[in-house]
């Protein structure tokens, strides 16, 4: 009787571990307390993030899966441990592409900071990453700021995303943009500005949005002693 209790209270513990690293801390306990309950949050401003590893997919086609799935973990992996430090949500994987938010569940002042400082370790990691694999692998990344509801879809499998035309910006800044490079928008380059640097790419037509103004953010400004 007491091995199937600590049987079945292992199982438990990984079934809520499992749901809690599938989202948000705040909504998995909301789940768990209402698994029926419709869970859907506005948010005024945001921070979301695209990211894709260029070129991935063909030059890991004459590697194993299992050779394969191994290098994408530990690169995801990674970038999961980057975005736990700068206070990031990991909100999904598809493929070689990652999309991540800043500012929910739980209101964050500075979220397009933390995602501007997640952004530049991400592209050190991935040129880490390439090294390591002796591949010229690059990450493309593009995120915008601006309003976006969230919430969760599904009962039986249940998954949290984003929604709204942020999301829609900021993927296009990553699909637009160049590699080894963090394309932003000229709203989020503004909020930024006073903390990081930026080269200004020009006017750029992006799908369904028209011409936008659109910036590369290239660093981090050195902060001055104070005299």
């Amino acid at each position: 009787m007491h091995r199937a209790e600590a049987l079945l209270e292992k199982e438990y513990e990984y079934s809520e571990g499992l749901l809690t690293a599938m989202m948000p801390k705040a909504i998995a306990d909301q789940l768990k307390r209402d698994k029926h309950k419709t869970i859907a949050d506005r948010y005024e401003s945001v921070t979301i993030l695209f990211a894709d590893l260029v070129g991935f997919t063909a030059k890991s086609s004459h590697r194993a899966p299992e050779e394969v799935i191994a290098f994408l973990n530990d690169l995801f992996t990674q970038f999961d441990q980057l975005a736990m430090e700068h206070g990031v949500e990991k909100i999904k994987t598809l493929g070689d592409s990652y999309m991540a938010a800043s500012g929910l569940p739980h209101i964050q002042p500075n979220h397009t900071e933390r995602m501007a400082l997640f952004a530049i370790d991400m592209i050190e990691a991935a040129r880490v990453f390439s090294e390591k694999m002796d591949e010229d692998f690059n990450l493309r990344v593009g995120f915008h700021t601006g309003p976006a509801v969230a919430g969760v879809i599904g009962t039986e499998k249940p998954f949290y995303d984003v929604w709204g035309d942020t999301v829609n910006t900021a993927s296009r800044l990553e699909s637009q943009g160049k590699t080894d490079c963090i394309q932003v928008t000229k709203v989020t380059k503004e909020l930024l500005q006073d903390q990081f640097t930026f080269q200004k790419r020009g006017d750029v037509e992006m799908k369904g949005k028209g011409v936008q103004e659109v910036w590369y953010l290239t660093g981090r400004r050195a902060i001055r002693a104070r005299t």
